[in-house]
């Protein structure tokens, strides 16, 4: 039905509705009226990747708060704050930029740009000003009723900025500001996160693939689709490292490789769960290789949540016959007999070790981080979330407070490997 209205439509109905970011915007961008607390919002927090639409977004609610356009204005906003990285980001992306002020704008409502006071001026009396963060001061003295902020986590003096223009907004009935920025774990960011006065809203770079350029999404989404920079830079995410983890973000970047060597061995290891209730554990399943020079290569991660003893059982034994492993390694601390039964019925064929914990997770763990440490173990491509258990593994046994059944399984297998370097011959295969 929207494609034949918009082959019908006129010459200036299609004008009008190229301007009509509301009724076009991504679920990211469409006006909402409710923060954390189900309250009305002070600071909508936009979250995105790279070319995700933050910056039309931020130019598109200023233009609409100017003019008083519904749904994200209901009267026109006098004064606006800019405030960009430095004075000329906010120039280049904010104002003259390619989804800035001047470009999204109707030439008939276009505000006049005077740079020499680094000032836009609509029609009806609206002021846009245009400040840098890295100058706070610049911010003592004016007033506003409204703000937009652009990558504020790049900002050099994120909260002294941010903290003084919070003084500044005190005109209207009901002062807001936009941050639109790609995350990085800062204090600012999860401060305004944690606010039940903030509206979050958040997007990858994938949300507005259909208005990126196909080698762009080929060359760098291909790229770093998965790695702690795409999943910044392009889906959004907010990466951090725990301070009593034993591994870092950046010693597991560091380690990644794009194909294995010729392998000696390959298993495929086994932390089942408990129970395959919905909310219970999920079972690691995780393939690793070692080379003849004694280094291990993180293959696949097939780990899944929900799974019956026989679904899982038959995941495992399909990924150890489809990389030709020499041995599965099962945990048996738990159901040990049912463990054993279930895979010895999916496939009696394939040669099972049974391995019992009798320490922690923690310092059966050392030994592993040790051989990262050491340059020893490479991750083949990108596991999200074995890593993010990794970096948030600390000395509690826990990982975001759950038990780490990937990192177990993987753990699993390097030490089964360790203990078995002489095990079943030089049998080299290419994967």
């Amino acid at each position: 039905m929207t494609e034949a209205f918009l082959r019908q439509a006129g010459t200036r109905t299609l004008a009008r509705l190229q301007h009509d970011f509301a009724t076009f915007a991504h679920p990211h961008q469409e006006h909402g009226e409710a923060g954390n607390n189900g309250g009305p919002w002070t600071t909508w927090l936009l979250l995105g990747g790279r070319g995700a639409g933050k910056t039309r977004t931020g130019a598109e609610w200023v233009r609409a708060l100017a003019h008083g356009t519904p749904p994200y204005a209901e009267r026109p906003h006098r004064r606006i704050a800019l405030i960009g990285e430095s004075w000329q980001d906010a120039r280049e992306v904010m104002v003259e930029g390619e989804s800035g002020l001047l470009r999204c704008s109707p030439r008939a409502e276009r505000p006049e740009w005077i740079a020499s006071r680094r000032r836009l001026e609509w029609r009806n009396g609206a002021v846009g000003q245009v400040f840098s963060a890295d100058d706070p001061e610049s911010l003592r003295g004016p007033q506003f009723d409204a703000a937009w902020c652009d990558e504020l986590a790049k900002w050099r003096y994120a909260e002294a900025c941010f903290d003084t223009l919070q003084f500044g907004l005190r005109l209207g009935l009901q002062p807001r500001q936009l941050v639109t920025t790609t995350p990085r774990p800062l204090p600012l960011i999860k401060r305004l996160l944690a606010d039940p006065r903030t509206r979050v809203t958040r997007a990858p770079t994938k949300a507005n693939a259909d208005h990126l350029s196909p080698a762009f999404l080929d060359a760098v989404v291909g790229r770093y689709a998965g790695t702690r920079m795409g999943r910044q830079e392009l889906d959004g995410e907010m990466i951090e490292d725990r301070a009593d983890a034993l591994w870092s973000r950046a010693l597991i970047e560091s380690c990644r490789v794009a194909q294995p060597p010729g392998l000696a061995r390959v298993v495929v290891a086994i932390d089942p769960p408990g129970t395959s209730k919905v909310g219970a554990d999920a079972c690691g399943i995780v393939a690793v290789g070692r080379s003849d020079s004694g280094a291990y290569y993180v293959l696949e991660d097939a780990s899944a949540a929900g799974l019956s003893p026989a679904a899982w059982a038959a995941k495992a034994v399909a990924l150890y016959h489809r990389l030709d492993a020499d041995t599965l390694i099962a945990e048996v601390n738990m159901g040990g007999e049912m463990v054993r039964a279930v895979l010895r019925e999916t496939d009696g064929a394939v040669p099972l070790k049974e391995v019992r914990a009798s320490r922690g997770k923690y310092l059966r763990a050392e030994p592993v981080a040790a051989l990262y440490e050491q340059g020893k173990v490479k991750h083949v491509g990108c596991f999200p979330l074995l890593e993010d258990e990794m970096c948030d593994f600390g000395i509690d046994g826990l990982s975001s407070g759950r038990s780490p059944d990937r990192l177990d399984a993987l753990v699993w297998a390097i030490t089964g490997l360790m203990n078995g370097r002489n095990a079943g011959g030089p049998r080299i295969r290419q994967l």
